[in-house]
């Protein structure tokens, strides 16, 4: 009431001022609100978080783990199959037949063969084959071939054999064979003045195994090798033998073993052996390989003798010196195409130390003496 009369006691003038600022005052409070309503739309609205689900187990089975691989096994070097030292040699194998009498002695070149066969020929005599392919040395006296070197040489593959020359079916025996015979007026023959026919015959075998690239290489001859003697081998003292390989007639032949050197020298009747250069004829093994031994019908000297034919196909005993030991047990080649295997009592084989061999090639029976 107070206000109303308080209104009524306004002239007309003051109360239109009045009305007036009443109206801007209540357009004023309708534009804040207006304004406080859009200000609240065009705000964003925060969206509630939500948790994050927990994932649910499950069940896998447990990886399988891969297999550790196997580690490769190295690579084997091959090795020289004539002395199981360096690689194979790459030029060809040249067999030659050395004279081995007292009038062939000296012989040139035969230290640096890698392997020595010595065989029976005929009236007692022996005569070498010997195989070069690590060395191809000058070599001399070179003597005549026999018919039973063929099936002893065709282990070694198509190989070369060089001699003077051969007598009765020897020649034939060779040209029916895989093996290359050269003979005198060939490559590589020369004569040396210094001595007397028929032990003057020189070959130069790089020569001839230069004019025979394609003919066999080196393999494997049925030789195995080892720096240690085999383990579980039955041995004895074998630090000297001696033994015939021609018969009653012969010389006694042997060798002593040098443990300086760990090799075996070559002993004549007593009598250490040399080359003809002075170098000492040793090897770090013997071979005593007991073959049937026969008469040659096909192969008669001029004087009547029957040369001897050695069975290098079969088998039989044998004795294996190494290491100052002796080592028995036998041999084995069942054709002339594959190797000879050596084994001892129980069955193994018997490994040779490292650097070439000497093979006296005996009759079966002969005897042997050794401590």
């Amino acid at each position: 009431m107070i206000v109303l009369d308080r209104v009524r006691a306004l002239s007309t003038k003051q109360k239109v001022i009045a009305g007036v600022t009443a109206a801007v005052v209540v357009a004023a409070g309708v534009g804040i609100g207006i304004a406080s309503t859009r200000d609240m739309s065009a705000r964003p609205v925060a969206a509630s978080a939500s948790p994050t689900p927990t994932p649910t187990p499950t069940s896998s089975a447990a990886p399988t783990p891969k297999p550790t691989p196997k580690p490769k096994p190295r690579p084997v070097r091959p090795t020289n199959p004539f002395t199981g030292l360096g690689s194979p040699p790459a030029g060809a194998v040249i067999a030659v037949k050395i004279d081995d009498t007292f009038n062939g002695r000296p012989q040139l070149g035969i230290d640096q063969a890698d392997i020595v066969y010595v065989e029976q020929v005929e009236a007692g005599l022996t005569r070498l084959l010997a195989i070069f392919a690590t060395k191809h040395p000058v070599v001399e006296p070179v003597r005549s071939v026999r018919a039973s070197d063929p099936e002893l040489l065709t282990q070694f593959g198509s190989i070369v054999v060089a001699a003077s020359g051969g007598a009765g079916d020897s020649l034939q025996a060779v040209s029916h064979s895989i093996i290359h015979g050269v003979y005198n007026g060939g490559p590589g023959f020369a004569r040396d003045f210094g001595r007397p026919i028929p032990y003057n015959l020189t070959l130069n075998t790089s020569v001839l195994a230069g004019a025979f690239r394609t003919a066999g290489k080196a393999k494997s001859i049925g030789f195995t090798w080892s720096a240690t003697v085999p383990s579980g081998a039955s041995t004895r003292s074998g630090r000297s033998f001696r033994t015939t390989i021609g018969g009653a007639n012969t010389v006694l032949v042997g060798f002593d073993y040098d443990p300086a050197s760990k090799r075996y020298v070559r002993v004549i009747d007593g009598a250490r052996q040399t080359a003809a250069d002075g170098a000492t004829i040793s090897t770090p093994n013997v071979i005593i390989q007991y073959c049937d031994v026969r008469v040659n019908p096909g192969d008669v000297d001029v004087v009547g003798n029957v040369s001897k034919y050695t069975h290098s196909v079969g088998h039989g005993p044998v004795a294996v010196f190494r290491d100052g030991r002796e080592i028995v047990g036998t041999w084995s080649r069942p054709t002339s195409a594959s190797g000879t295997t050596l084994r001892t009592a129980q069955g193994k084989p018997i490994a040779l130390k490292p650097g070439g061999a000497w093979i006296l090639l005996v009759a079966k029976g002969t005897p042997l003496s050794a401590n």
